[in-house]
């Protein structure tokens, strides 16, 4: 194991009101009473056969960096249910002194009532899913809310105590005119969140947007969006960071840094995802997804559905497909201490910086303006 690389922490609560028609997601609409303290139980039973796999103690010199409860709707648990899970997890693993730690919210009173014992029990980064603050675009998006519980539930946070929230907003909605994506964001600034989460609204398979797909602004009018929101963004104090992750200075995401980063996570919960560095390689193990089977199974091997020793092959790709998502870009010295592989010696490398796709200097490689706006095939070359 490298003691380098950072350990960060995934919990997966797979329940949410109703399913919304973009969402691919592993999320269950909530039929009857929420299992709550049965799943709380499952995830410690969980977290412990993970680190009784992975030989991780209290003790190991690897403490928490950041912990992020996501969905689903981890917002449907009661507070009490948050405290437990953390207080278990604490119990568990030592957490570094600045650890982050992020749930999800969506707005609605019923949920927002819960914020200040959220803060009270350990949770100090709110990122709420308002995707947007146009009533007629949140009813087309299948949501349950609308911009005034969005705002409200933004408040009460703020009242709660919470000096860190993220907004997630998307452009490119069904017939969304370029001065409603603007009036859009526009009004997510009004509210000065930390962070914002600006991405574009992609049809996903199996999803019933993807089944059924409403009419969406063309790739040309999605691009000025974007270019639109970035330039708001940046004019409120908002630094780009990632393709879609806009922060004020101090307040990036850092569990998300550290997936774009290749760092290590324990996905624990229905669904959930992990991937951890040992002698084997590179590791990635995930959960069954469906709430019943997980429950079932939790705490032993049977809840893990795929567990998997990453190729040296298939390593460049793994790396890249993250950490070319970043501004930044990434220190080659980090490229060749995950991989165990050579940049210099990777020939798509030389491929990419010809076409304009990525740059090189001071030991660091990064995308172009050109290969973040065409990610995909940027990333396409190293496959």
């Amino acid at each position: 194991m490298d003691d380098d690389i950072p350990l960060a922490l995934y919990l997966h609560f797979p329940w949410c009101v109703q399913k919304c028609p973009y969402c691919d997601f592993n999320s269950h609409a909530l039929r009857g009473e929420m299992p709550e303290d049965a799943y709380v139980a499952a995830l410690l039973r969980d977290l412990d056969f993970e680190l009784s796999e992975s030989r991780i103690t209290r003790h190991e010199s690897r403490p928490l960096v950041s912990i992020f409860m996501g969905g689903g709707t981890p917002s449907l648990f009661s507070d009490r249910a948050i405290g437990r899970v953390l207080e278990g997890v604490h119990r568990r693993l030592a957490f570094a002194p600045d650890i982050e730690i992020t749930l999800e919210a969506n707005p609605g009173t019923a949920e927002a009532a819960h914020f200040a014992g959220y803060v009270a029990a350990g949770v100090n980064r709110l990122s709420i899913g308002v995707q947007s603050l146009d009533d007629a675009q949140l009813k087309r998006l299948g949501r349950i809310h609308d911009r005034g519980e969005a705002i409200a539930a933004y408040e009460l946070a703020r009242r709660a105590g919470f000096a860190n929230i993220n907004l997630d907003l998307m452009y490119a909605l069904p017939r969304q005119t370029l001065a409603e994506a603007e009036a859009d964001i526009a009004a997510a600034l009004a509210l000065a969140p930390e962070h914002l989460s600006y991405y574009q609204l992609t049809l996903e398979p199996n999803t019933e947007f993807g089944l059924r797909p409403p009419p969406l602004p063309d790739d040309e009018l999605a691009w000025d969006m974007q270019l639109q929101g970035q330039a708001l963004l940046a004019g409120h104090g908002y630094a780009q960071y990632e393709v879609s992750a806009y922060a004020r200075p101090g307040r990036r995401a850092q569990h998300n840094l550290n997936y774009w980063r290749f760092g290590d996570y324990l996905g624990i919960g229905a669904g959930a995802h992990g991937k951890r560095t040992d002698a084997a390689g590179v590791r990635r193990r995930a959960r069954h997804k469906h709430p019943r089977t997980y429950l079932q199974h939790a705490g032993g091997a049977q809840a893990v559905q795929d567990d998997r020793v990453i190729a040296a092959t298939e390593l460049p790709l793994e790396f890249l497909m993250n950490a070319l998502r970043l501004n930044d870009g990434f220190a080659i010295a980090d490229y060749e201490r995950r991989t165990a592989l050579s940049w210099a010696q990777l020939p798509a490398a030389a491929t990419a910086r010809a076409r304009g796709l990525i740059e090189e200097g001071g030991g660091r490689v990064w995308p172009t303006e050109l290969g973040l706006r065409h990610l995909n095939g940027l990333l396409g070359l190293f496959l």
